[in-house]
């Protein structure tokens, strides 16, 4: 059996993979989070410990051959450098879920693994996000050299599906539902794309332990390109309704806070064929996966 040791793992992508990882035989699975959402499952072995408390960690965590460590909640260096050095064991390979938003904006399309990054945070809220999570891949690929330990790092793109806690896909999902407009600008030419929680947590499943992968970066991104209006239409479609729509220009969405979660004014692509060549795997229609996400969200989540 191997050992896959998870941190994080209790949220929208972790979730899905740990549960995921349930259907494969071969691993013994072992979560590492705060405790706030448990699985509480037999199958799952769960150390309830902030991973900044390193006294903390180093007593609840036993001291085994991770075969694995699949870190999703990693969002500065000193997160992967402290696990590295201070986790009872030996670590034979480190997954890293960063993010797409590690690129420095440019009018170059799409965005490749080795692309351009960010040089400092974008101005507004959370601008330093996907810097920090740039300079955390810098110490992993440090630390992981140094204590010769193989890394894997993926980059998501925006991620919809299952669990998803981000106001993004369930944003429209409630507006529809409630039969109430929903926002659209009507000058906004951005394209961005997309990757489906359970395309991201199969790709994992296939990293562990692949040398294939080993001391590489990857994109998550499906191929499709996708608008607003595209949006609209692919609701339309997995609904089975009519979408009320109400127009508005960029203008008018910013000045009145419209809290679209998609880019208004600029492309976000980003090129997922890497893994997807390395690993030979198809990415799962927008469509389809909207549609998967839409049926979950009616039964387990929506409030009439």
């Amino acid at each position: 059996m191997k050992n896959i040791l998870i941190i994080g793992g209790s949220y929208f992508i972790g979730k899905v993979f740990v549960l995921e990882l349930l259907n494969k035989e071969g691993y013994s699975i072992h979560v590492l989070n705060r405790g706030h959402n448990p699985f509480s499952r037999p199958e799952i072995t769960e150390y309830v410990c902030d991973r900044h408390n390193i006294a903390h960690l180093k007593r609840v965590v036993p001291s085994l051959k991770w075969d694995v460590v699949v870190d999703f909640c990693a969002f500065v260096p000193d997160d992967v450098k402290s696990m590295i050095n201070n986790l009872p064991g030996t670590i034979e390979q480190y997954i890293y879920i960063s993010t797409c938003t590690v690129y420095e904006i440019t009018d170059d399309f799409p965005k490749y693994e080795d692309s351009p990054k960010l040089s400092g945070p974008l101005p507004g809220p959370n601008g330093d996000y996907g810097y920090n999570k740039w300079l955390t891949e810098i110490e992993l690929v440090n630390q992981c050299h140094e204590k010769r330990i193989p890394y894997t790092i993926l980059r998501p793109a925006f991620v919809y599906g299952q669990f998803n806690y981000a106001p993004r896909e369930t944003y429209f999902f409630d507006l529809i539902l409630s039969n109430k407009d929903v926002p659209v600008p009507s000058d906004s030419l951005a394209l961005f794309q997309f990757v489906f929680v359970r395309d991201v947590a199969r790709i994992c499943i296939e990293c562990l332990g692949n040398n294939k992968v080993y001391n590489n970066a990857y994109n998550l991104s499906a191929e499709e390109l996708v608008s607003y209006k595209k949006l609209i239409k692919v609701f339309e479609e997995i609904s089975g309704t009519g979408v009320k729509t109400k127009k508005y220009t960029v203008k008018e969405i910013l000045r009145s806070n419209i809290p679209l979660p998609y880019p208004l004014d600029q492309h976000e692509l980003y090129s997922g064929s890497l893994i997807a060549d390395t690993l030979n795997l198809q990415y799962t229609p927008f469509a389809k996966g909207m549609k998967e996400a839409l049926e979950f969200y009616k039964k387990y989540v929506f409030q009439p």
